[in-house]
């Protein structure tokens, strides 16, 4: 395994902090945003930060420039790639959420341009996915000698199903943002910015019952990740917490009193 080791940020990731929420931007662009080592660890650090700052319910990663990213840059990545796939540090969250740490709150991805390889599996690590129109995708690892290391394997045929997966999958070839959309690969398509439906429905979730979101969350994710008879088991455990929260106490008066309710994460 090939460990990231740290080092002093290369400004391949931008972030800033909108109240509740963290903005996460690819910044690379002048590279269609092709991930280096550089930019993977940086990447890994803001989705760390953002899990770990107590005062952040959402998170959205874009990308700068005119494309989301072209996938791995393998003029730099492909010596070390050599040794085997990126290992990340315990403490870290993995962007592509195939090892190590899991996050526990929801990330939205605005998408536009080229979405390459990692960059389809970043989007399949995200809970909502808002792409513009003139989005091609390609999952084309076949073409190059290797496979989807960060992910495509399992999401893609959990989104799209297996016969549809194993279209894209085995062959490399693009698609554009209407076949992703109706392989469930995303969300929405808009003509508009994808950063700014992105925002706004991150707004929206931080507006709702944070411990809720987490607890939705949770649950959809032991789903995905050990199937439903062990998501089944574990319902009682993430509800009866928020049945004695204070959350619940104030979404219930809001309701009754017909105003918006002020949640506080407690």
């Amino acid at each position: 395994m090939m460990e990231l080791q740290e080092h002093s940020s290369q400004g391949k990731v931008s972030r800033e902090i909108r109240g509740q929420l963290m903005l996460i931007g690819l910044d690379r662009a002048e590279k269609r945003n092709a991930f280096d080592s550089h930019m993977i660890h940086d990447l890994s650090l803001a989705l760390t930060e953002y899990e770990d700052h107590p005062d952040l319910l959402c998170a959205v990663i874009f990308a700068h420039g005119e494309h989301f990213t072209a996938g791995l840059d393998l003029v730099e990545l492909q010596p070390k790639l050599t040794s085997g796939v990126f290992d990340f540090p315990d403490t870290q969250i993995n962007p592509w959420g195939t090892t190590s740490r899991k996050r526990s709150k929801p990330v939205i991805a605005a998408v536009q341009g080229y979405c390459y390889t990692a960059g389809i599996e970043l989007m399949l690590n995200a809970d909502l996915v808002i792409a513009q129109d003139n989005c091609q995708f390609a999952q084309m690892e076949v073409q190059r000698g290797i496979l989807p290391f960060g992910g495509a394997t399992v999401r893609f045929v959990q989104a799209a199903g297996w016969a549809k997966a194993m279209r894209y999958l085995l062959t490399g070839d693009s698609f554009n943002a209407h076949t992703a959309l109706d392989l469930n690969l995303i969300t929405e398509i808009t003509e508009a910015s994808p950063l700014a439906r992105a925002i706004e429905l991150a707004e929206h979730i931080c507006r709702a019952a944070p411990l809720a979101v987490q607890a939705t969350l949770a649950s959809a994710q032991e789903a995905a990740l050990h199937g439903p008879e062990t998501a089944f088991a574990q319902l009682q455990q993430h509800l009866n917490p928020l049945l004695h929260s204070q959350d619940a106490q104030e979404g219930v008066m809001a309701m009754l009193q017909r105003r918006a309710p002020q949640f506080k994460g407690q």
